[in-house]
């Protein structure tokens, strides 16, 4: 399956993805801004959301936590909004309508259209919360009928490489934008503002519960790090998602009985996270490291692009 089908799966659920992403960071950025400064908080939620530049242009320099969250949350303007994403996925889902089972496209399309009945009209403050839940719920109803119905085809390698592209990409930004907070002054550590940043951290990939099972409650930079880059029990680590990134291009090659440069890239990514400990990367320097694991997965999204013809 190349082309225009391959095409559509990879950005259904690279979309599918996003919404769920930014729901969460949404939702960390409300409980961040009850301690903090909201603009402040908001404009680093955006930044690592990869839209405080399209806000910036749209709204001017100053953030307005209520500007912020709708700009994120449904404004049409911006690609990456969480209707704008389910909208995209949607659409995408009608492109490739045969591909799917008939249970995966039931999901996407009760998503998008309960996305947009919460969406219709500016979200208040109180009704938030539940819009955000509501989104991660339905986002995972769509993952659950993939896995429970899908045939482990190139159809389904398709949809879980876009998924896990989009997914180490949102892992890795984060620890980019809160890589001082992992590195934190001798001022503020333990302190009220330091803790709260612990935990959006965690929350964010939800990954809080399961840090806890490995680590115990207190939390430390190293322990972290290595929790959200290496660990490969962690589903939303760097390294965890890259192996899937590589397992399914990996089934893709065996399908097609065709090896394409893309996976000699994956390759290289994957021992990269597996050929390091945690301190010989903050030796190197944890935000030249993301950076460079930033880089290597944009290049591993365009080849797989060019490898598979989905713009022919």
């Amino acid at each position: 399956m190349l082309g225009k089908t391959a095409n559509g799966l990879y950005w259904m659920f690279r979309y599918l993805e996003r919404a769920e992403n930014t729901s969460r960071l949404i939702e960390t950025g409300l409980r961040m801004s009850i301690t903090r400064s909201g603009a402040t908080e908001w404009g680093s939620v955006m930044q690592t959301a990869g839209v405080l530049s399209g806000y910036t242009a749209h709204y001017g320099e100053e953030v307005v936590q209520e500007q912020a969250i709708n700009w994120m949350l449904r404004d049409k303007e911006n690609p990456s909004s969480v209707l704008s994403a389910i909208s995209e996925a949607r659409q995408n889902a009608r492109m490739v309508r045969t591909a799917l089972t008939h249970d995966v496209w039931e999901a996407i399309n009760a998503c998008f259209m309960n996305a947009k009945d919460l969406m219709g009209r500016k979200v208040s403050e109180r009704d938030l919360p539940g819009v955000l839940k509501s989104v991660r719920q339905r986002t995972a109803l769509v993952r659950g009928a993939t896995h429970g119905t899908m045939m482990r085809n190139d159809v389904y390698d398709f949809a879980r490489i876009g998924t896990f592209l989009e997914r180490g990409d949102n892992t890795a930004r984060i620890l980019d934008v809160k890589y001082y907070v992992l590195l934190p002054s001798v001022f503020a550590v333990g302190s009220t503002i330091d803790n709260v940043q612990w935990d959006s951290i965690l929350q964010s990939v939800s990954a809080k519960g399961g840090y806890r099972m490995v680590y115990g409650s207190q939390p430390n930079a190293r322990d972290i790090a290595h929790f959200l880059v290496l660990d490969k029990r962690m589903p939303r680590s760097l390294n965890f998602c890259v192996s899937k990134i590589r397992d399914n291009l990996g089934y893709l090659a065996s399908d097609y009985d065709t090896r394409m440069p893309v996976h000699d890239l994956a390759d290289k990514l994957a021992q990269r996270l597996s050929m390091h400990d945690i301190d010989e990367i903050f030796d190197f320097g944890l935000h030249e490291y993301i950076q460079t694991v930033l880089t290597a997965l944009g290049e591993l999204g365009g080849q797989i692009e060019q490898d598979y013809r989905f713009y022919v």
